[in-house]
């Protein structure tokens, strides 16, 4: 017999009160996913909508729906440093271009009246 003055936990229909690991556990079995939007309107000019999308799921429940995103992202998977390393050597690249091209821009402008008026208007007078 049970204590009238023991308070039981309420259970719908009968079934046992879940606790917080066996709904977690539903939860990223299957998926849940939480979508809404922001909008700040003034005088009906919208100026500004963010939009939310959440989506909580394990990885494999991910997978299955296509989404793998994290495993291509360079800043999460340490790639980054190749993506570095290609920028610094295309900055060298464009830098070498840049100062091969300066004695031809240099001629053309030189060529060129309205140029040559512009550049002499940028140059500080001595």
């Amino acid at each position: 017999m049970t204590d009238p003055m023991v308070r039981q936990p309420y259970s719908p229909a009968g079934r046992e009160p879940a606790n917080l690991a066996d709904i977690l556990e539903r939860v990223l079995d299957r998926g849940i996913i939480i979508a809404g939007d922001i909008r700040v309107n003034l005088l009906d000019i919208e100026l500004l909508t963010i939009k939310l999308r959440l989506i909580i799921a394990s990885v494999d429940t991910a997978r299955e729906l296509g989404i793998d995103w994290w495993e291509h992202d360079p800043w999460l998977t340490g790639k980054n440093q190749d993506l570095l390393e290609e920028n610094r050597r295309l900055r060298d690249r464009l830098a070498v271009v840049e100062e091969s091209l300066a004695p031809r821009q240099a001629l053309e402008a030189e060529a060129d009246p309205p140029r040559r008026r512009a550049r002499e208007a940028e140059e500080p007078d001595e």
